[in-house]
């Protein structure tokens, strides 16, 4: 009974001294190098982050050229009352539920390397509506300039109302302006 414990603990000494020696040979360094290929892989994911942002912003940049740049000043996008943008626009304002009263697109004003295009609007809305339709302008992909708006409430107005309802909303003039850049004029000057 002696001998056979003897030989037990002998032979689990064995396997366990086997065992350890097979992780040290097996095993060794191996968890060092994968620490370390870990951080290589943080670095490059950043890395990636990194270039999926400037990716999107460079997107950004090719919207920006493909809906304002015209090829010469006679090209559709620097017409004078440019029908795609106005539609864009009626839908802007139907979409925030504003009243288009009246549009009028004025003449085109030319320099050297774009075109200003500039409307007169008249909008019936609420000042929320007035500043969603103001942030949505600006997250347009065309160029768009608010130059000046104009709200009418005064005392008069505020007289010759007979209902509480029509106080929400204002009669708001905006003049705005689309800028278009030109590729190339015809005198060969242009960007």
């Amino acid at each position: 009974m002696v001998i056979r414990n003897t030989w037990l603990f002998i032979l689990s000494i064995a396997l366990t001294a086997l065992f350890w020696i097979q992780v040290t040979m097996l095993f060794g360094d191996k968890p060092e190098k994968i620490r370390v290929l870990e951080d290589q892989q943080a670095e490059l994911n950043e890395q990636l982050i990194s270039a999926q942002i400037l990716a999107s912003k460079l997107d950004r940049v090719y919207t920006l050229f493909d809906e304002n740049l015209a090829l010469t000043s006679r090209d559709s996008l620097a017409e004078d009352a440019s029908i795609p943008f106005i539609d864009d626009l009626t839908e802007m304002l139907r979409r925030q539920n504003i009243s288009l009263e009246s549009i009028k697109p004025k003449e085109r004003i030319e320099r050297e390397n774009y075109i200003i295009s500039p409307y007169q609007l008249l909008i019936r809305c609420s000042f929320d509506q007035l500043g969603e339709f103001m942030s949505e302008l600006e997250r347009s992909p065309r160029l768009i300039s608010v130059d000046e708006f104009s709200v009418n409430n005064g005392i008069e107005r505020i007289k010759n109302i007979s209902r509480e309802e029509e106080l929400q909303t204002q009669f708001v003039e905006l003049s705005l302006s689309t800028l278009t850049l030109v590729k190339s004029s015809e005198s060969g000057k242009g960007i």
